[in-house]
């Protein structure tokens, strides 16, 4: 297989937006323009080529990132085909991590919808530039400048468009290219395979100009020389349009905008040329901060040379029943061959590459060598778990973990037979390897198995992943939710462990500060004391026994939101131990929340409903009697949008309620928001 060997000439880009808005159907295209598939698949017909999981074709969602290489122009296109559906956000979360750049696609009719602000939000706090697609243009409904307005209006960020549809709906017929200034028509015959220019239609030339002098007023501002010509009223040739739209796209100063539909093969080459011409090459990134292993304040820069020493993040990691474990890897610097062991500088341990995979969804080719830049797989890691970094032995360096949700539904689940309990157990661990957001856990008193997600369809999925891929039968008990406590109030609690372990005597004595934090914030250690009072190699360990002791609160559920501040203690030169500190901290921690009392927490979500004006009444009045708030509602074309939020608890079987309610018209979705405290009734907590 080529690969190509100039890394400007390389782009990792994803595909990101809301459930159902058209990512799938965008990449089977690309595919297939790009020469890869030599005919089209559909989500629809269950035959896509990306989404290759059997769940995944009967229910036409996209559930793994599945990772593919495409050629285009002699560029090389790496695409991450990401989920939609808000229960796999983690797969697009670890996706934005490692790539990039970034196709936003967003519905011509729905616009920016929840889970398309959940995602552009993520792709913010990575500083992944993108350049947005609006897809299904073709729909009854669609507005191209509706969706500009809610991208203003929803995600606070600079639309540009340089392309705008000729026609909606039914009457959908091609595009104009604001650059050239001619319009393109597609071949229905050939599946758009061929198209041609046009000049624009004499009814959209207003528009057509309108629109192409915000594109240059942009690009404007984007170069003193190119602002010089503008107010000089000299033309910009089309390639200083285009260098001025990539800088602002590098520089996330703006997201120039495309449109087509994907399904009727309008638009999809102009969007690939978008992706060479806008989007960075690894290069463009001039270098990637790690740290130091032992010291994490000290920094440690790598540039994407390949004869810079070897680094990447793996970020995925997936069961293969042919190869076993397959961990995806983004290789920031230098190189890797087969034959080489290589550092896992998180776990501390060795690695031996083996082989070397590149990756077309679920078909892959072996390679001898991968360099900065690509996005490869590798077989049979025995220590690496998402987000640690692999890296030269001689030259260690450490890149920020990825952060995940936390699961909030657990549900009890047994194998059918006892012969597979062993062999559950077993596939669960290979899971939880593969799924960061998915836990599982033997409750001590009932000795059941208890498994926890993010919602209802990931754990839905789990279960069906088991009998299909694992032969598993298993039986499962109702969801439930996954509650947190958190400090009542403020306390100081003194910490002494004085006691010999082993005939050694063992000392350690802490005083901790501990009151709520704000909302969402997790648990917060501060510890700011001098090395006089508790010397500093003594913190990880107090570190560690106040994170223990807060993994079970006097609920029995883990305690979050909570800020513990180490305020004092004392210290013996021969006898205190770092075990004795640990101890000292917990015994801390435990008393502490045991004398101040603690507080349940139940998750809250956001949902958004989407329905015919005639049953808002019915929806309104079922989320309040299921203590959920109504916070707004909007219209969206000839819809209503509900706006609210409803504990996860009352929550199950909600999609069942709300068909019966609509007539099967109206359509939801919820998004994890925070825990907060949970109502009490009668001594009761609801």
């Amino acid at each position: 297989m080529p690969r190509v060997k100039d890394i400007s000439k390389l782009r990792n880009i994803g595909i990101m937006a809301h459930i159902d808005a058209g990512k799938t159907t965008t990449t089977e295209r690309i595919l297939y323009y790009t020469g890869y598939l030599h005919r089209i698949g559909e989500v629809d017909d269950g035959n896509a080529f990306m989404d290759y999981m059997e769940q995944e074709k009967e229910r036409g969602i996209t559930i793994t990132a599945a990772a593919t290489t495409s050629f285009w122009k002699d560029y090389q296109i790496n695409i991450i085909d990401t989920p939609g559906h808000v229960d796999f956000t983690a797969e697009v979360q670890r996706s934005l991590r490692v790539l990039d750049g970034a196709i936003a696609l967003f519905c011509g009719v729905g616009g920016v919808e929840p889970q398309s602000e959940t995602v552009w939000h993520q792709a913010e706090m990575y500083d992944v530039p993108r350049i947005a697609y609006v897809n299904k243009m073709d729909r009854l409904g669609a507005n191209f400048e509706n969706v500009l307005e809610t991208m203003i209006s929803k995600l606070k960020t600079n639309p540009v468009a340089i392309q705008i549809p000729i026609g909606a709906e039914d009457n959908f017929e091609g595009i104009i290219d604001l650059i050239k200034m001619k319009s393109i028509y597609f071949d229905d015959e050939t599946q758009g395979l061929n198209y041609e220019e046009a000049v624009i239609p004499e009814d959209y030339r207003i528009t057509a100009e309108n629109y192409r002098a915000k594109m240059l007023e942009a690009v404007a501002e984007t170069d003193d020389e190119f602002l010089r010509k503008y107010i000089e009223g000299v033309s910009l040739t089309d390639d200083e349009i285009k260098k001025g739209l990539r800088k602002g796209t590098l520089e996330l100063r703006f997201v120039p905008v495309l449109c087509g539909s994907s399904l009727k093969n309008v638009g999809v080459q102009p969007l690939l040329d978008a992706v060479i011409d806008y989007l960075p090459s690894p290069d463009n990134i001039k270098q990637y901060q790690g740290f130091d292993v032992k010291d994490h304040e000290k920094a440690i820069i790598r540039k994407p040379l390949k004869d810079e020493p070897f680094s990447g993040l793996a970020f995925k990691i997936l069961t293969d029943q042919f190869v076993g474990k397959l961990t995806f890897v983004r290789i920031y610097s230098g190189a890797v061959k087969i034959g080489n062991s290589v550092l896992n500088s998180f776990a501390g341990k060795q690695e031996k590459i083996n082989k070397i995979l590149i990756l077309h969804a679920n078909k892959r080719d072996e390679v001898q060598e991968a360099t900065a830049g690509e996005i490869i797989a590798i077989p049979g890691l025995r220590f690496t778990k998402t987000g640690d970094t692999l890296c030269d032995t001689k030259h260690p360096i450490a890149y920020e973990q990825i952060h995940f949700s936390e699961p909030v539904i657990n549900q009890a689940i047994e194998a059918k037979t006892l012969a597979d309990q062993d062999k559950l157990l077993q596939t669960l661990e290979k899971l939880v390897d593969e799924d960061p957001t998915f836990r599982f856990n033997t409750d001590e008193e009932s000795g059941q198995i208890i498994i926890s997600g993010v919602g209802e369809l990931h754990l839905e999925i789990i279960v069906d992943r088991l009998n299909r891929e694992f032969n598993i039968p298993a039986k499962v008990g109702k969801p439930q939710v996954a509650y947190r406590e958190t400090i009542a109030g403020e306390i100081r609690q003194e910490g002494v462990f004085d006691k010999p372990i082993g005939g050694k005597a063992q000392f350690g004595n802490v005083i901790v500060e501990m009151k709520q934090s704000q909302r969402s914030k997790g648990i917060i250690i501060n510890i700011n004391i001098k090395d006089d009072i508790i010397p500093k190699k003594f913190h990880q360990a107090i570190r560690k026994g106040i994170n223990e002791a807060l993994q079970v609160g006097m609920n029995g559920y883990p305690v979050i939101d909570i800020e513990v501040n180490l305020a004092g203690g004392s210290f013996n030169q021969e006898t205190s131990t770092e075990l004795a500190y640990q101890i000292a901290a917990s015994i801390a921690v435990k008393d502490g929340l045991r004398a101040s009392g603690t507080l349940l927490l139940e998750p809250l979500f956001e949902v958004e409903v989407v329905s015919p004006e005639e049953y808002v009444g019915d929806i309104i009045a079922d989320l309040n009697a299921r203590r959920g708030r109504v916070e707004g509602i909007n219209q969206r074309g000839m819809m209503q949008v509900i706006k609210g939020a409803a504990p996860l608890s009352e929550m199950f079987g909600y999609v069942t309620k709300l068909r019966s309610l609509s007539q099967g018209r109206a359509v939801y979705t919820m998004t994890y928001s925070h825990y907060e405290p949970a109502i009490i009734k009668n001594g009761n907590y609801f």
